[in-house]
C-alpha cells in the first residue's frame, strides 16, 4: 500500500512539472538605473510567478517559475510594459528545472563576468517628481534633487558597473530612516531607486560669491541666486553634468557682457525658457519639436524665433533660429519658477575648452566670467554637455523621415549603445576609436555593439586634451576591457590620432588609420545596418586625403572595409591654409584666381563686397611663392559663396559662413527664387573615370548675378539648387541603388531636404543620420567599424 501512495505522488509530481516550466531570461539594453527590476518584480507578483531578478554586467538577468502560458505572457509584457526610460534591445530565453520556489525576490547585483556598458543616459524630471517638488506637503517640496527611477542622474554619477547606489558618487549620502523605507517598498516609485535623496539625507546647494566665499545656503542661496540674476549678473550654475553660464536673455547688454567675458563674439547661446507656453511665445514650434523639448531627453532643439520675440538680438547674432530648451532638473524647475522669465544657459566654459564639473575648478576656470556660483555638493562623474538637435521639414514644410537630426549627442542619449547587424559586428576584435579633431566623440565596439562616448568638444587646448584623455580611460574601466585594434584619423597631426599611436604601442595592438570622409560614410551605413556598396555624398570643412589633399567634397563608393573615389569636388587652393577657415574672402579670392588670374577683369574684384586694401593683400597672397594647400571642400566653397555675396567675411566659430548662406538661401526660396547654378560634370585631367564636379560655371554665373544686382538671397538659393542638382547627377553616373549623405554640410536643413527629394525623385534610396551626428561627432562609429571590418577582412584572406 505504501509503494502505492509513493508512485501516486510521483505521479502527481511529474504531472505538475509538466504543467510548470521554469526559464531564465537575460535581458541586455538600458535596463538598468531605470526602475526595470522593481517593474519586473511587480509584473511578477502580479502574475504569481515565483524567481528573481538581479543587475548582471550585461543586462539584466531574470529567473521564474509558473504555468507555461503565464510566463508567455510576462515575456510579451517584458517588452510591451516596460518603463519609458528603458530600452530592451535583445531577449534570451532558455528553460530550467523547476525547483519549487513560491515566492519573487530582487537579489544582489552579480558585478562579475563579461561587461556591457548599459549604463542608461541622465533624464530630464518625471511629471510624477515635478508634482511632489511643487506639492507643499510632499517632504521633498522644493528640495533641488528630487528623482526616481524614471528620473534624474545616470551616466553623471555612476562610477563603475553594474549601476548600484554604491557604484556611484551618491554612495557618501546615507540614506535616511525614511528614503530607505521607499527604496526597500515594492509600493514606492523609488524601489531601489540608486539616486534617492531628500533634505534630511542627500545633495544641498549653495551660493558662492566670484571667490568661491559662502554667501548662503539652500532656500536662501536659491532666492539670492534668483535676484543677482533679474539684476543682470553672470551666474554659474552647477546642474547636471556641469556648470552652466546663465544671464538675462531679454538683456541686451547683458548678453553682450557674457559675450566679451567668454569670448565667444557670435556663436548662438541657447535659451532656457520657464515652461512650454513660455516657449510658445518666443519660438515657432512645430509638434515634432515640442515632443522633443519635453521627452526624457529633453535636448537644446534649434527652432525659429518668433518674429515679435523680445529676447536679446544678442542671443544669437543674425540667426533666425533659437537654441530652446525647457527646465531639465529639479534645481532648474525651482529658480525658472521664481524668475518667470528666458534665461540663456550656455556651457560653463571659456572657449575651446572643455565643460567645468567641479565647484573649485569653476572658481578657478571661469574666473573673470561669473559674478557669483550656485553650487551643491553632488559630485559630477564625468562632464555631460547638452545635446542639441534640429526637426528638418521638406519644401512642403512637412516632416520627413530621419527628420531629427542630432548636432550633439550628450545628456540624454549618451552614452547608449548602437546595436550592429551581424555583417558589421566584431565577434574577435575590441576596437577602441578616438574620432577627430573637433567636435571628438570616442568609441567602443566590442561584438555587436559600439559604445560612444558623450560630446567632448574641440581637442585644440590642453585642458580638452586632458578631458579626452580621460575619457577614454573612463571608458575602458566601465567596460573593464583592454582594446585589442585602435583606430583613429589618417590626418597624423590630430592629438587623438597622437593619442592612438601611445596606446597601440603601449598595448601592442594594431593601429588603424581610417580616412576622414569613409568615417563619416560608415558610421551611417552601420546606423543603417548597410553592408554596402553604398555611393556615400561626405562634404564638409576639411578631411585629410589618402593624396595628402585636404578632401571635402567627396562621392565614395564605400564597403565598411574599403572605397574608392569615385567623385569629387574640383580643388582649389586655400591661401595661408588654416586661416582660410576663419577668412571666408581668402575662398573667394582662390575661386577668382583660379577663373582670370591676373587678367581678372576689375569689375570683378569691384563687386566683391570687400575693401580695396583687402582685395590688395588677397591679390599679394594669391601672387605669393609660398605652396598653399589644396582643398575639395564644399564647406570651403560654402565660405567663398558667403564672401562674395558680402553676407559673411570673417568667421568666429566653425560653419558660421555656411550657415549664413543657408539662411539667407530660404529666403531666398520664400520670395520665389527657383533658379540652380551650373556645376560641370567631367572626368578628371589626370585620365581614368573618376569624376569632377567643377564649380567655375557657378562662379562665373554668381558673379554675373551680381553684376546685375541679385541680392545674396537669391544667390544662395541658386548655389544651393545648383549643389543639390550636381549631387543627383552623379549619383546617376555611379548607378548605385543606396545613397548616404553625411559630413557636416548636411547639418545645413535645406541642403540635406533639396538633395534628398532630388535623388529619392530620381529613384534612389536615400539614408541620414539619425543616432549620431553627421558631423566630426559620428567619426568614431565610422572608424570602429571600418577598423574591425578591415582586420576581419585581412585575416579571412589569410585562412
Amino acid at each position: 500500500m505504501s509503494g502505492d501512495k509513493a508512485t501516486r505522488r510521483q505521479v502527481r509530481r511529474i504531472r505538475r512539472v509538466r504543467r510548470v516550466r521554469r526559464v531564465r531570461i537575460d535581458v541586455e539594453g538600458t535596463v538598468q538605473g531605470v526602475g526595470f527590476r522593481p517593474f519586473v518584480y511587480r509584473l511578477a507578483r502580479e502574475l504569481d510567478l515565483a524567481g528573481l531578478v538581479r543587475n548582471t554586467t550585461n543586462g539584466l538577468m531574470i529567473e521564474v517559475e509558473g504555468h507555461a502560458a503565464t510566463i508567455e505572457q510576462f515575456l510579451h509584457r517584458l517588452r510591451a510594459d516596460a518603463p519609458v526610460s528603458a530600452l530592451v534591445e535583445a531577449v534570451t530565453v532558455r528553460a530550467m528545472l523547476p525547483c519549487d520556489q513560491t515566492d519573487f525576490s530582487i537579489h544582489t547585483s552579480e558585478a562579475v563576468g563579461h561587461r556591457a556598458l548599459v549604463v542608461p543616459p541622465d533624464l530630464a524630471i518625471c511629471p510624477d517628481c515635478l508634482r511632489e517638488l511643487n506639492e507643499p506637503s510632499d517632504r521633498r517640496c522644493r528640495y533641488p534633487f528630487i528623482t526616481c527611477t524614471q528620473c534624474g542622474p545616470r551616466y553623471s554619477v555612476i562610477t563603475d558597473m553594474p549601476y548600484d547606489r554604491l557604484r556611484t558618487t551618491m554612495e557618501k549620502f546615507r540614506l535616511c530612516a525614511a528614503c530607505q523605507a521607499e527604496y526597500e517598498s515594492i509600493e514606492s516609485r523609488r524601489f531601489h531607486a540608486e539616486s534617492i535623496a531628500c533634505p534630511l539625507c542627500g545633495p544641498q546647494v549653495a551660493l558662492w560669491d566670484e571667490r568661491g566665499c559662502g554667501m548662503a545656503q539652500g532656500e536662501e542661496a536659491m532666492a539670492q541666486a534668483v535676484r543677482l540674476l533679474r539684476e543682470g549678473l553672470i551666474l554659474a550654475v552647477k546642474g547636471l553634468g556641469g556648470f552652466q553660464l546663465w544671464v538675462d536673455a531679454r538683456s541686451d547688454e547683458a548678453v553682450r557682457r557674457l559675450r566679451v567675458r567668454k569670448q565667444r563674439p557670435d556663436k548662438p547661446f541657447a535659451v532656457l525658457f520657464p515652461s512650454l507656453q513660455a516657449a510658445r511665445i518666443h519660438c515657432v514650434l512645430s509638434p515634432e519639436e515640442e515632443t522633443l523639448l519635453t521627452s526624457p531627453t529633453a535636448p537644446i532643439v534649434l527652432v525659429r524665433r518668433h518674429p515679435d520675440s523680445s529676447l536679446a538680438r544678442a542671443v544669437a547674432p543674425g540667426n533666425p533660429f533659437i537654441g530652446a530648451l525647457l527646465p531639465t532638473t529639479p534645481l532648474h524647475h525651482l529658480l525658472m519658477q521664481e524668475l518667470k522669465q528666458p534665461m540663456v544657459a550656455t556651457s560653463g566654459n571659456r572657449s575651446d575648452e572643455p565643460i567645468v564639473i567641479d565647484e573649485q575648478e569653476a572658481v578657478r576656470r571661469l574666473d573673470g566670467i561669473a559674478d557669483a556660483f550656485l553650487v551643491h555638493d553632488r559630485p559630477i562623474a564625468r562632464p555631460v554637455d547638452d545635446s542639441v538637435v534640429r526637426v528638418c521639414v521638406d519644401g512642403g514644410g512637412k516632416v520627413g523621415l530621419d527628420a531629427t537630426i542630432i548636432l550633439r549627442r550628450a545628456r540624454g542619449y549618451a552614452p547608449q549603445a548602437i546595436r550592429l547587424k551581424n555583417c558589421l559586428a566584431s565577434p574577435n576584435e575590441t576596437v577602441l576609436a578616438l574620432g577627430g579633431h573637433l567636435k571628438n566623440t570616442i568609441a567602443l565596439l566590442q561584438q555587436d555593439r559600439v559604445w560612444m562616448s558623450q560630446h567632448l568638444g574641440d581637442l585644440s587646448t590642453l585642458e580638452a586634451d586632458h578631458a579626452f584623455r580621460q575619457t577614454v580611460e573612463d571608458l575602458q574601466r566601465l567596460l573593464h576591457v583592454t582594446p585589442s585594434l585602435v583606430a583613429c584619423d589618417l590626418h597624423p597631426d590630430y592629438r587623438s590620432s597622437i593619442l592612438a599611436r601611445e596606446l597601440a604601442a603601449q598595448w601592442s595592438v594594431p593601429l588603424v588609420a581610417v580616412q576622414h570622409h569613409h568615417a563619416h560614410v560608415v558610421s551611417c551605413m552601420a546606423e543603417h545596418g548597410l553592408e554596402g556598396p553604398v555611393l556615400g555624398v561626405a562634404w564638409d570643412g576639411a578631411g585629410y586625403g589618402t593624396d595628402g589633399v585636404v578632401w571635402g567634397g567627396e562621392f565614395l563608393i564605400a564597403e565598411p572595409d574599403r572605397f574608392e573615389r569615385f567623385a569629387h569636388l574640383r580643388p582649389f587652393r586655400l591661401p595661408g591654409g588654416e586661416a582660410a577657415m576663419k577668412e571666408p574672402a581668402r575662398s573667394a579670392a582662390s575661386l577668382l584666381w583660379d577663373l582670370m588670374g591676373e587678367q581678372m577683369p576689375a569689375q570683378w574684384f569691384s563687386l566683391w563686397p570687400v575693401t580695396a586694401e583687402e582685395r590688395e593683400r588677397l591679390v599679394m597672397l594669391m601672387k605669393s611663392p609660398v605652396t598653399s594647400a589644396w582643398t575639395t571642400s564644399v564647406g570651403r566653397l560654402f565660405d567663398a559663396v558667403a564672401s562674395l555675396t558680402g553676407l559673411c567675411q570673417r568667421t568666429s566659430f566653425e560653419g558660421q559662413a555656411a550657415m549664413v548662406v543657408e539662411f539667407a538661401a530660404e529666403q531666398g526660396r520664400v520670395h520665389g527664387e527657383t533658379g540652380a547654378y551650373c556645376f560641370e560634370i567631367a572626368k578628371t585631367d589626370r585620365g581614368g573615370n573618376r569624376l569632377i564636379v567643377d564649380w567655375r560655371p557657378m562662379v562665373t554665373e554668381l558673379v554675373q548675378d551680381l553684376q546685375q544686382g541679385a541680392s545674396p538671397e537669391r544667390i544662395a538659393a541658386r548655389f544651393h539648387h545648383g549643389l543639390a542638382q550636381a549631387l543627383v547627377r552623379i549619383a546617376q553616373a555611379a548607378g548605385l541603388p543606396h545613397v548616404v549623405l553625411t559630413g557636416g554640410c548636411f547639418q545645413n536643413g535645406l541642403l540635406r531636404c533639396l538633395a534628398r527629394q532630388g535623388l529619392e525623385k530620381a529613384g534612389f534610396i536615400v539614408y541620414c543620420h539619425r543616432l549620431v551626428p553627421p558631423n566630426d561627432g559620428g567619426l568614431s562609429l565610422g572608424q570602429a567599424v571600418v577598423a574591425a571590418c578591415q582586420v576581419a577582412h585581412r585575416h579571412s584572406r589569410r585562412t
